[in-house]
């Protein structure tokens, strides 16, 4: 028997105003949940329409990031156009643009023009460096976010050249924040509180979700180094070499470090002065990465997964993204979904990853192609701007 999926945020209204990833990305989380979003694009549509790969035409990056969306193309420049946007504002519940600052305020469709006409309006600005301070004009993208913000000092190995983490983490955690500060804001909303003007740097988001980062600099005085994929206050926990291939393991405690001496056969290295307490094995991780790599690359890959797990030693192999998608955990909770392009084409999309009650989402409209609903948006409007 199959049951009506719960969505949380059905009935919300959202107009996005956004391009490439860090907006896009949050207004997807809230249709996700059932919000209805409509994305409002230039005639020349959201840049991300043309990044491949190009499945006849129709990008899946953009796929990926614009389900359950409505696309209506707006000339911004046309006052028509501005009048109809101003209304599709006026009648929504949420904002979301990634311009940068300023831009909707001169196109009269700013927060403290639309705050005044509703005042229960939430309206939530991503930009590189926030709404105001000395760096607010600027512009920026993921890369320059993860190298002003720190990621690239601490990307790589310890003598390489800088490198950005290979997921675009400070567009994705600037619209996880700007998804949690607009479910929050609703919940006061809904409560009877006023709306809000959501500010959302993603140089602060960065920085945001280096607390480990920020606090071992306020801790000690020092910037963090980079460590390749090692920890700087745990080891054994970084990827080690195999006889055919690489593997990892984090033994995040001193059991799973007796562990970790069981499977290997050296016990004797519980007693190493080195190696006795979990500081000592952080700071002579070197060393214990060439002990216990004479021994990992004797074996195969399969080898030493099959033992860790048996011990109960968190590990895992380096996946690429084929085997990860194709892992039966992810079969299991059913996150690979069929998807349709608007030009007819079959393709396959990554849903979301959380369960209500047992319960994925749905996807319940397909990535939209340019302009799609335009038409269909101006008929439900034509009275309401005239």
């Amino acid at each position: 028997m199959t049951t009506t999926p719960l969505l949380p945020l059905a009935g919300v209204r959202v107009v996005e105003f956004c391009s490439t990833a860090s907006g896009p990305f949050s207004t997807m989380l809230l249709s996700d949940m059932g919000a209805e979003v409509v994305k409002i694009e230039p005639p020349a549509g959201d840049g991300l329409r043309q990044w491949p790969p190009l499945n006849e035409g129709y990008s899946e990056n953009f796929a990926s990031l614009n389900r359950n969306k409505r696309s209506a193309v707006l000339n911004l420049k046309d006052p028509a156009d501005v009048a109809l946007a101003r209304q599709l504002i006026l009648d929504a519940d949420v904002v979301v643009e990634n311009n940068r600052p300023g831009v909707m305020d001169r196109l009269g469709l700013g927060w403290a023009a639309m705050s005044a006409e509703k005042p229960t309006l939430l309206f939530c600005s991503i930009s590189a460096y926030g709404q105001s301070g000395p760096r607010s004009g600027e512009g920026g993208f993921d890369l320059t976010i993860q190298a002003a913000a720190g990621v690239m000092s601490v990307t790589g190995e310890p003598e390489g050249a800088p490198v950005k983490c290979g997921v675009p983490l400070s567009d994705f955690a600037s619209g996880l924040y700007a998804a949690f500060s607009i479910a929050s804001m609703l919940a006061h909303v809904r409560a009877g509180g006023q709306g809000a003007h959501i500010d959302i740097p993603m140089f602060g988001c960065t920085l945001g979700i280096a607390a480990l980062q920020t606090s071992e600099y306020f801790g000690n005085g020092r910037s963090p180094v980079k460590l390749g994929s090692a920890h700087p206050r745990n080891a054994p926990y970084q990827a080690f070499q195999a006889k055919d291939g690489y593997f990892a393991i984090a033994a995040g405690n001193h059991k799973l470090w007796l562990s970790v001496l069981e499977v290997v056969g050296m016990p004797a290295l519980a007693d190493d002065v080195r190696f006795v307490s979990t500081t000592d094995r952080a700071k002579n991780q070197a060393a214990l990465k060439e002990i216990l790599e004479t021994l990992f690359t004797q074996k195969p890959v399969e080898h030493w997964i099959a033992a860790f797990n048996e011990a109960g030693v968190p590990h895992a192999r380096i996946n690429d993204y084929a085997s990860a998608l194709a892992d039966e955990q992810t079969e299991h909770m059913g996150w690979v979904q069929p998807l349709t392009l608007p030009n007819g084409k079959q393709t396959r999309t990554f849903a979301s990853p959380v369960r209500l009650s047992g319960q994925g989402f749905p996807i319940r409209r397909s990535p939209p192609g340019l302009g799609e609903h335009t038409e269909e948006i101006r008929a439900e409007y034509a009275q309401k701007v005239e």
